[in-house]
């Protein structure tokens, strides 16, 4: 009996693998190819030589470095000020003099030295004093906070483009209301391939989305399964994305180049597994690339051709 119940574990633990593919490969890619298996990178197909290379410390997390990506919104750039020059320096002072209380107390009022302990139990000065500072304390963070807080909800004009981030498990896709609804489909490559691209592993995909430069960007989050949560640091953007509820959000980058991201709620076993890469180019570009997967270019009419793009849009200049 012994010998019979390892006999039928080890079959089921055998098995296990391929039945776990079997039972995800199919999720991961319900509209488009899955992601390529981790087979010689020269097997893939190439990159779109047109897509944007990754720039080492843009955009993704560098080796060895501490404190926030470089931020290239209005918004991220107010925030990161707020992190570095408000809030760090002030939890570095609260948390010095917290310490240096506790060890004048530790010193001070340790047996030797105290041996008949004191019976005061009200002092109307310090209790004032640790309660009124506080006080002023929060009022100097909640300021900039709700600022930044306002800003990252607030209400963006009729020249925004719309972007639909779904979440599953464990991929993202996309749609383009504003540009013909249709859909973009990404999966993780695998870390051959992504090295083989120059691409850092775990956030390399298969199919990244375009936003066109200096234009808002209204990110609409909803969930097929379980809460994601659709972030890219370097846009100060993060919203959960919740089944049958669409939250918000916006952002408007103003720097040319390709930053990643990450879903940033725990949400299953591949939580790990669904990075977010997006372009940001220029308007000629994303007009470019809206009409090659089937979209319409916002306010032009359906199959515009893409040599007229510029013409039912000025290109956006990009900053440096």
């Amino acid at each position: 009996m012994r010998k019979l119940t390892l006999a039928i574990a080890a079959f089921v633990l055998a098995l296990s693998p391929s039945l776990s593919f079997a039972k995800t490969a199919p999720a991961l890619a319900p509209a488009a190819a899955a992601a390529p298996s981790a087979t010689a990178a020269a097997t893939v197909a190439p990159a779109d030589p047109e897509n944007l290379r990754p720039v080492a410390g843009v955009g993704q997390p560098t080796d060895g470095a501490y404190g926030l990506q470089t931020q290239v919104t209005d918004n991220g750039r107010f925030a990161a000020w707020m992190h570095d020059s408000l809030l760090m320096p002030l939890i570095t002072v609260i948390s010095l003099f917290v310490l240096g209380l506790l060890l004048y107390v530790v010193a001070r009022y340790r047996r030797s030295a105290n041996p008949m302990p004191s019976k005061t139990s009200h002092n109307t000065i310090i209790e004032v004093i640790w309660t009124g500072v506080p006080v002023l304390i929060l009022a100097v963070v909640f300021i900039p906070s709700f600022t930044l807080l306002r800003a990252q909800y607030a209400k963006v004009g009729t020249n925004a483009i719309t972007l639909k981030a779904t979440g599953n498990q464990w991929f993202w896709s996309y749609k383009y209301p504003d540009n013909g609804d249709f859909e973009i489909v990404a999966n993780m490559l695998p870390e051959d391939v992504a090295k083989a691209r120059g691409e850092p592993r775990l956030l390399a995909v298969d199919n990244r989305i375009l936003v066109p430069v200096n234009t808002p960007i209204k990110v609409i989050t909803t969930s097929n399964d379980v809460i994601h949560s659709w972030a890219v640091p370097a846009f100060w953007t993060k919203m959960d994305a919740v089944p049958g509820r669409l939250n918000e959000t916006s952002f408007k980058a103003d720097k040319i180049g390709l930053y990643y991201g990450q879903c940033s709620e725990l949400c299953g076993a591949r939580h790990g597994f669904m990075p977010i890469a997006v372009e940001v180019v220029t308007m000629k570009r994303f007009n470019e690339w809206i009409l090659a997967h089937g979209g319409k270019v916002k306010g032009a009419p359906a199959g515009t051709s893409p040599t007229l793009v510029a013409a039912v849009t000025a290109p956006t200049a990009a900053k440096n």
